[in-house]
């Protein structure tokens, strides 16, 4: 099943959204306060590569259908507006959101009815302010297990994703997957970064010479930390832990999701001690540089 979040300094940002009002803070800075994070956790935004819209999913805001859903706001005169969950929402979980970087398609996880077992991951064809009919992604990438946090790289043929179905190095690993023309397959794992404990939430820097993920010993539980490796051009190493004040060894960060439209920002998921909203906000900070090599990104 999937995690329950219940459980040094970089240069200033630019104008980042506060409320209904935009402040210049250093290292971070809150998403959308009262409208994105609230009182309950958030996790996963993912911005739209047009920047107009964000989604986002929360295992416990009242006002969706399910035991976790997708939620998205609109800009509106410079800021996020308008919360709602998306229609494509169920009963079952919805979770871990992301539009590919040609806007085309937005990708999440779910335990709906009818998949391969477990959390399987989806897509769903972007179309204006709303969503075409979920499509699950087959057995070529998912299994009887669970699998989580798809992730598209520039180039939307390769998907990234975490699992505990296809072997592996122990529990949930990181592992990509190549688009044939018909289905995502030719399942690998992704190398350098996998253990015997959870990996999972990756998100690629530039064209893959940099990883950022999430690792944690049982990811049901806290702490879950971010980390952050650089490609010597056949596998990431010198991996440590992602430098951002709340991404401590006793805390729970997660989710780091690029923006399309700003790939100089990272979106991710945890509990600053402030500003904060609630459970688990998203945060948004200058992205780390990516100064390794080209290479491990399949």
């Amino acid at each position: 099943m999937k995690r329950n979040p219940a459980f040094a300094g970089f240069s200033l940002l630019p104008l980042l959204l506060l409320g209904g009002a935009a402040y210049a803070l250093a290292e971070f800075g809150i998403e959308g306060m009262g409208v994105v994070s609230t009182r309950a956790s958030e996790m996963h935004g993912t911005v739209s590569p047009d920047g107009q819209r964000i989604v986002w999913g929360s295992p416990d805001r009242e006002g969706g259908p399910g035991s976790g859903d997708l939620w998205q706001a609109t800009r509106k005169d410079g800021r996020w507006q308008d919360p709602a969950p998306l229609a494509l929402n169920t009963r079952a979980k919805e979770f871990d959101p992301m539009f590919s970087a040609d806007g085309r398609w937005l990708y999440f996880s779910s335990n709906r009815k009818g998949g391969q077992g477990g959390d399987d991951l989806y897509r769903v064809a972007v179309r204006g302010g709303g969503h075409g009919k979920p499509e699950n992604l087959g057995a070529g990438v998912n299994t009887a297990g669970d699998e989580w946090a798809p992730t598209l790289g520039r180039d939307v043929a390769l998907l990234m994703f975490a699992s505990n179905g296809h072997g592996g190095a122990g529990r949930h690993d990181l592992f990509f997957a190549r688009w044939d023309g018909k289905a995502f397959g030719d399942v690998k794992p992704v190398p350098g970064v996998n253990t015997r404990d959870d990996e999972f939430d990756g998100a690629w820097l530039g064209d893959g010479e940099a990883i950022v993920f999430a690792r944690s010993a049982d990811a049901t539980a806290k702490p879950v930390q971010l980390q952050l490796a650089q490609c010597d051009g056949q596998r990431y190493a010198g991996i440590a832990p992602l430098k951002l004040s709340f991404n401590t060894d006793t805390a729970t960060t997660l989710g780091p999701v690029v923006e399309w439209n700003k790939p100089g920002e990272l979106l991710v998921s945890g509990s600053a001690r402030a500003p904060r909203a609630g459970g688990l906000d998203l945060y948004r900070m200058k992205a780390p540089a990516g100064t390794g090599k080209r290479g491990c990104a399949g």
